[in-house]
């Protein structure tokens, strides 16, 4: 089971990762190395958290200020530098981060479990617009490895092998999907489609609601 953090939020960890391998640096730098490490594609950045995740992170001595500056009228700037306490908790964030699995929610997974709403036809061509663009972003994946490749060692990679894998994965579960609504083998397939042209959940799959709630209770 996943620990409550003190600071829960994913930036708070890339910050801490930033922090842990760079100079202090204050928060705008902070954001540029995010950004320049390709962070924001890593995580479910929001940028507009920055300011108060530094603010949580320092009051929970992840990290401390180590000197503050104003130019003229420019609001004050203040540098950070991870703490021993700080280094601790990123590394045990990362551990249960690579050792547990942990399921959120998935949006794709949402709409294909109520995918019956649908025709089976227009399911198809959606199913085939989803792969065309996955099929695109995987792509750019493996182009983006390839041109790194050249300046960056594997260890910095292996985020980039992990996001092809999983899109090639679901690549290739759609494309098969997508082949048994084309071809006709999908075993419900005449179910789904008088469910949707009569509006009348079928009874065999009524029935299976029913057992399902019932024995919820």
């Amino acid at each position: 089971m996943a620990k409550r953090r003190k600071v829960g939020n994913l930036m708070a960890l890339a910050l801490l990762s930033v922090l842990a391998h760079e100079e202090p640096m204050h928060t705008y730098e902070m954001a540029r190395a995010l950004r320049a490490f390709g962070k924001d594609e890593d995580m479910d950045i929001k940028w507009g958290s920055l300011y108060t995740v530094v603010q949580n992170l320092e009051r929970h001595n992840f990290i401390e200020a180590v000197e503050s500056s104003q130019v003229g009228r420019r609001p004050e700037r203040t540098v950070y530098t991870i703490t021993e306490m700080g280094r601790r908790e990123l590394i045990d964030w990362t551990r249960e981060l690579v050792s547990t699995p942990q399921r959120g929610a998935n949006p794709f997974r949402a709409g294909l479990s109520v995918i019956s709403v649908l025709s089976p036809r227009e399911a198809e061509e959606l199913l085939r617009r989803r792969l065309s663009a996955v099929e695109r972003e995987a792509a750019a994946v493996r182009e983006l490895m390839r041109s790194h490749s050249v300046t960056f060692p594997r260890l910095f990679m292996v985020e980039d092998e992990y996001m092809l894998a999983v899109l090639e994965a679901e690549a290739a579960w759609v494309r098969g999907l997508v082949d048994e609504l084309a071809s006709g083998s999908f075993p419900d397939l005449k179910m789904w489609q008088k469910g949707h042209e009569t509006g009348q959940i079928p009874e065999e799959l009524a029935e299976l609601a029913k057992k399902a709630i019932a024995e919820q209770k």
